[in-house]
């Protein structure tokens, strides 16, 4: 999904005056279809439904508010969590001078070829470049060797919501794979890897949550390989989602034990309760706005968006629905009435009262933007004291008594975000083939799948397998390996070298 301007739909050709201006003007439907072009298909989505617009640099997109509410819902969620653990938020400035950044040279190392590097002040050069913060262990970790002494001041934990810059340059996706991009980075030292162990895990459970009761996208807990985990760390978790369409891995988010290597680098020691001096044991995580876009792609459909209630800007948008002649004045103030209700329960809600867009144009504008529940009324719900209410997963439709809207409200957009769920995690199971072979994992990788295969923990093994299967849509890798294993049989060998199998892993391609 190379990075491309906005799509725009061919203007309607035929005559009619107002369809075809509105059409020509909004760009109103996608012109690509899901399973057959999910590149294009992914970008005008996330245009036409406003949550990004292209910027004229290349890998930089702005996030339009109906973005920037679903990473407020997430936001407020893990910063509640994250607080209840005693972790505080802070800010560490945006730049890193080279001999801070150069200093741990496997982490610099993994980040080097994404570091954006500032050289000039006008038009005059930099004495010493400055670097744009990958990510801030280096930029922090100096400091930590500064504030922590003793065992009293441990645990330190901090967090920070910022930007980082990644300067990617091979097809750049909208929140899949920007050059700057929203995240925020935890930072934790304590005084012994028990404690740290503890943590990495207690996160990772918040990041699972997350994709699953907040995005509804199911995902697989596991460690990273020595290979694929965090540069300069001891080990890597991470929660790993599967795109069926693409038949690609997204690593969701991860949660490090860094170990003491950090900690030897930054001096960050502390005197222990027996006046010994220790080193600190460290942790670090972080989830981002690719959250967002795995979101768009595990869900979305032809019509566009389709949003999760937990984290939708708008749960409910009102429609009304006059005939030719209808006095509107009735149905707006009933639009408004019901709008008022569902706002006191405490629902997102909000009425669609353009007098200059038809009813079917408001349908497709608020499905393309992924409301989750349509509710419309029209003359004969005003008789009846009755509206409609529309799904955006499946488009059901049900007629309900206005003296039941709040709890049929309610009970729809809670079968809203189970259905999703359920959806996704029916299509990312169907999409797991189990290989023993090279050549069941070769036909399996073939066929776009997610691959668990039997593996002897290797890591000469593990860049054979990518070496192997280079292409022109990428190698493949391990995912993770799950931390709910499969029974493994005695005399398992390995898929890809014949030895003894240690344990199952997640395999495929991914983004």
């Amino acid at each position: 999904m190379a990075d491309a301007g906005a799509k725009k739909s061919n203007p309607n050709t035929k005559s009619g005056g107002k369809k075809k201006e509105v059409k020509k003007e909004t760009g109103l439907g996608l012109s690509k279809k899901k399973d057959e072009n999910f590149g294009e298909w992914y970008s005008e989505v996330v245009v036409h439904s406003e949550m990004i617009e292209y910027y004229n640099i290349s890998g930089c997109y702005i996030l339009r508010p109906w973005t920037m509410s679903i990473w407020e819902t997430m936001q407020a969620f893990f910063d509640a969590e994250i607080k209840r653990r005693k972790v505080k938020n802070t800010y560490f400035p945006l730049f890193v001078s080279p001999s801070v950044l150069e200093k741990e040279k496997d982490h610099i190392e993994g980040f080097a070829p994404e570091v954006a590097w500032v050289t000039k002040c006008g038009k005059s050069e930099l004495e010493v470049p400055i670097a744009i913060r990958p990510t801030s262990e280096t930029i922090m970790y100096p400091y930590f060797s500064k504030w922590i002494r003793g065992h009293r001041d441990l645990p330190l934990k901090l967090n920070q919501w910022c930007n980082v810059v990644r300067w990617e340059f091979s097809n750049p996706t909208p929140f899949i794979r920007s050059r700057e991009f929203l995240w925020q980075e935890g930072h934790t030292a304590f005084a012994t890897q028990s404690e740290a162990d503890e943590e990495v895990l207690e996160i990772l459970e918040l990041y699972r949550r997350i994709y699953e009761e907040y995005l509804a996208i199911p995902v697989v807990k596991g460690k990273k390989s020595e290979l694929e985990k965090f540069a300069g760390g001891l080990y890597t978790t991470s929660v790993e989602a599967f795109i069926p369409n693409t038949g690609r891995g997204v690593q969701g988010a991860t949660s490090h034990c860094l170990g003491q290597n950090f900690a030897k680098m930054f001096g960050i020691e502390f005197e222990n309760e027996k006046g010994g001096k220790a080193m600190v044991w460290q942790n670090s995580w972080a989830y981002s706005t690719r959250t967002i876009g795995v979101m768009v792609m595990v869900h979305g459909d032809d019509r566009g968006l389709v949003l999760p209630p937990k984290v939708a800007a708008i749960q409910v948008i009102v429609v009304p629905v006059p005939y030719k002649d209808t006095n509107t004045k009735e149905m707006f103030e009933a639009c408004l009435t019901t709008v008022d209700t569902l706002t006191e329960a405490g629902f997102r809600v909000e009425a669609d009262l353009r007098d200059n867009y038809g009813p079917g144009w408001k349908y497709s504008h608020w499905e393309m933007k992924g409301v989750p529940l349509r509710i419309e009324i029209g003359p004969r719900d005003l008789e009846k004291n009755q509206v409609r209410l529309v799904r955006r997963d499946n488009s059901d439709k049900v007629d309900i008594p206005v003296s039941n809207l709040v709890e049929r409200v309610k009970d729809f957009l809670d079968r809203i975000q189970e259905n999703l769920f359920d959806v996704a995690k029916q299509k990312r199971d169907a999409s797991i083939r189990v290989a023993k072979t090279w050549d069941e994992f070769i036909e399996a990788l073939n066929q776009k799948k997610m691959i668990l295969a039997p593996w002897c923990d290797e890591m000469e093994v593990e860049e054979d397998v990518k070496k192997r299967t280079r292409g022109e849509t990428g190698a493949a890798k391990s995912l993770c390996t799950p931390f709910e294993q499969p029974e493994l049989p005695e005399g398992t060998l390995c898929f890809a070298s014949g030895k003894a199998a240690k344990k199952w892993t997640y395999w495929g391609r991914s983004y």
